[in-house]
């Protein structure tokens, strides 16, 4: 990792106890993304530049010693960044545990941080199913979102599966075909949905959105959050 030359990260949110479970963490915003999803809720992220050095982060993290438990890294999408493996080993040497919030596009670098023993969870999003992910993503296939629940369904990692609803992209149905094809991969785990939050800011304009109350045909652990 080259030191104090890369600026990647759009900001800091110094603590949480909600983004990793049973854990006191912060959270690292990583600038950019390779998707173009119409509900992101953050597009000063995806869209922005970074404007702090991992050198910054990292004598943030020194002065949390002892007061947090793990680093969250998100975005954007924080595997975009070439650097983001020796990054993640610089906060592992400090004594942080790390969770990983990804798109799952870049599951090389998943597989890598995973077999170094890096991360200790991680979040894995599941943007729509295949006949619509493009539509809802701007990316071309699902093929790398594939390779990384493959990946993680044989790996030993913690990890669980989200998709975000909006009721102008997606219904019940294809929530079913998304977890149909969880199922044929192997996975057991649970499938937590999060409801768009109507009245932020999204990278695309979109009518409100009706909340998904109750998903009758799950056929996953299913937690649906407001």
């Amino acid at each position: 990792m080259q030191k104090g030359s890369t600026v990647s990260i759009y900001s800091i949110t110094p603590f949480t106890m909600l983004d990793f479970p049973d854990n006191t963490a912060c959270i690292i915003w990583f600038a950019g993304c390779n998707m173009t999803c119409h509900y992101c809720y953050n597009p000063e992220i995806v869209c922005g530049k970074g404007r702090h050095s991992y050198d910054d982060a990292l004598a943030f993290l020194d002065s949390r010693k002892g007061l947090l438990d793990g680093v969250v890294l998100s975005g954007g999408e924080c595997t975009l960044h070439p650097d983001i493996r020796d990054f993640a080993l610089e906060i592992h040497k400090r004594g942080f545990k790390i969770k990983l919030d990804t798109n799952g596009s870049k599951p090389e670098v998943i597989a890598s941080m995973v077999r170094d023993e890096l991360l200790s969870y991680i979040a894995l999003d599941f943007k729509a199913p295949f006949f619509k992910y493009s539509d809802v993503t701007g990316m071309a296939d699902a093929d790398s979102f594939d390779q990384s629940l493959r990946f993680l369904v044989g790996s030993n990692i913690p990890f669980e599966v989200r998709t975000t609803y909006h009721s102008a992209l997606m219904n019940e149905d294809d929530l079913l075909f998304m977890q149909k094809h969880l199922l044929k991969f192997g996975y057991r785990g649970a499938h937590f949905i999060q409801n768009i939050l109507d009245g932020s800011p999204t990278l695309n304009s979109l009518p409100p959105s009706s909340k998904l109350l109750h998903f009758h045909n799950q056929i996953l652990p299913t937690t649906i959050r407001n």
